[in-house]
């Protein structure tokens, strides 16, 4: 069975400039329709509102970082398996292990290209419904 098709992604990024490059290479050169929130609080207030089918999370924020808000994420009905992908500078091999422990379906570095980040999502979301 075909995966359906990834359309509405939750992006939790502190960065307004990473935000700013994230929604024109989600939105415009994607095609998805992309939420952005500016921290975890934020995205646990909105989550209802946009019903992502794939989340994407800064690790390093203040307040709640990355992994506390996937945590916070996954304890909300309908949103236990929904795949996630940390975007960090953080990716060697042993942190990338402990993102993939928490549950995340994908690492993506930054700074990242925006000219592929599209596709490097689609890609993992396609590798997350083939083992779902």
């Amino acid at each position: 069975m075909a995966p359906e098709n990834l359309k509405r992604i939750l992006m939790i990024e502190d960065e307004p400039d990473i935000r700013t490059v994230a929604e024109l290479a989600l939105e415009a050169i994607g095609g998805f329709e992309l939420t952005a929130c500016e921290s975890g609080q934020k995205a646990l207030e909105q989550i209802d509102e946009c019903k992502p089918q794939l989340i994407v999370l800064d690790v390093m924020m203040p307040c709640m970082d990355g992994p506390e808000t996937l945590k916070a994420i996954r304890r909300l009905p309908g949103y236990a398996t929904t795949p996630a992908v940390f975007m960090t500078a953080k990716v060697q091999s042993d942190e990338v292990q402990n993102y993939l422990a928490l549950g995340a379906a994908g690492v993506i570095p930054k700074p990242f290209d925006p000219l592929t980040l599209a596709d490097q999502i689609r890609e993992i979301w396609n590798e997350a419904c083939a083992i779902g």
